[in-house]
């Protein structure tokens, strides 16, 4: 059980209490204990049957642990929950010197929780699925707080408050709770892949999944890495694989999620519908947040609206996009195909074309087949848990 810390007396002043070091690093381990419960217990929904762990499951890198493309009643994919420790808050213009030699380079809407970049703290990510009709269900906050009571969480949440107990403080406290455990390096951004081992220079690339990294890296390949910076940055931060930021890839309409049955809906990411603070900014309708590789190839579904089922096949995607649109669009009865169909036409014009994207010479892709399944074991390098295999040789266990 964790640390209870005791409410002020009576009387004593609670707005910014201070607290000693001790006592901040108690109640920060009690808070990520009752995050945790909080995150695997069903009983904070409306229906009592769905938890945080429903979707986003501890042995399948805190996303979801199955293959659809969308969770029942939802409308996007279960993004993971790691490495999100490092992701800015969301900006509309955003500046990065770290690996570009040009300060005034403006990289554009950036940063954010959530895929439409709407949150800009865990405790604002942690409220959302409390209240999503299409997630936990909660009707208010009230009613959040309610099931956690009847639940037998009161006496935690209100040892830990640093304000008066009432309504909004307590679901405050929960976010706040849930947000704590996400903060546990140990479950959330372990960085234990074999890449990380390969720049730690305790294992080496084989040479299949080294290729794999070069044509990643490689602009006029893969141009993975443009977005998903695979490098350390200059203060050895281990890479992130996302520069947090939100693009268009024009992804096809998946026709398995129920709101898309109605051929006016569109889901276009930052200008809306979720998101509604940017909805008359028509040049952001499609962008959608770039998250990270790590982990990605333990996932089921890809991309926003989870229409793509394979880790390869979401690579092809990138390649064979453009030069292959027949592959992913669906063709009229003109026989002319239709792409980028779940983007009004409108908006085309906001969908990335930057390599291996666009049209190519003689329309042949800039990646091979075998290219393609170098990067995808490469990207396999990039699973957390990895264990190197025992030297052999000598007793001690070093290569000889």
């Amino acid at each position: 059980m964790g640390i209870w810390l005791a409410m002020p007396p009576a009387g004593h002043a609670t707005d910014g209490v201070a607290l000693s070091r001790p006592q901040a690093r108690a109640r920060a381990t009690a808070l990520g204990a009752l995050g945790r419960d909080l995150f695997h217990d069903p009983r904070l929904s409306a229906s009592g049957r769905m938890a945080c762990a429903s979707c986003h499951a501890d042995g399948h890198a805190f996303a979801q642990p199955n293959g659809l493309s969308v969770q029942a009643g939802g409308h996007r994919a279960v993004p993971s929950l790691k490495y999100l420790q490092d992701v800015p808050q969301f900006t509309e213009h955003f500046f990065d010197s770290d690996d570009e030699a040009d300060e005034s380079i403006d990289n554009g809407p950036t940063g954010g929780l959530t895929w439409d970049g709407r949150a800009d703290t865990a405790q604002a990510q942690a409220r959302i699925p409390l209240l999503a009709p299409y997630e936990m269900a909660n009707a208010s906050p009230a009613d959040v707080v309610r099931h956690a009571l009847a639940a037998g969480y009161g006496p935690r949440i209100d040892a830990l408050l640093l304000m008066p107990s009432g309504t909004d403080a307590r679901f405050a406290l929960l976010a706040e709770a849930l947000a704590t455990y996400q903060q546990d390096g140990r479950l959330f951004y372990p960085y234990t892949s074999k890449y990380d081992a390969v720049l730690a220079g305790r294992a080496r690339l084989s040479p299949r999944e080294a290729l794999g990294l070069r044509l990643f890296e490689q602009p006029d390949k893969g141009n993975c890495a443009s977005c998903h910076i695979s490098r350390p940055g200059h203060d050895g931060t281990p890479p992130q694989f996302t520069d947090y930021g939100l693009i268009a890839l024009g992804v096809p309409r998946n026709d398995r999620i129920g709101l898309n049955r109605d051929p006016a809906y569109f889901d276009m990411g930052l200008c809306g519908p979720d998101r509604t603070d940017l909805a008359g900014h028509p040049e952001y309708c499609g962008l959608f947040r770039t998250p990270s590789l790590r982990n990605v190839a333990t996932r089921r579904v890809f991309f926003h609206n989870g229409v793509i089922h394979s880790l390869r096949q979401a690579v092809a995607f990138y390649v064979l996009r453009d030069t292959r649109p027949q592959m992913w669009y669906p063709t009229g009865p003109d026989g002319r195909v239709h792409p980028y169909n779940d983007l009004p036409v409108r908006y085309h014009a906001n969908i990335n074309m930057d390599p291996p994207f666009g049209p190519q010479p003689g329309n042949r892709p800039v990646l091979s087949d075998a290219e393609i399944d170098a990067i995808v074991a490469f990207l396999r390098t990039l699973t957390d848990g990895y264990a190197a295999p025992p030297a052999s040789g000598r007793r001690d266990g070093r290569a000889p």
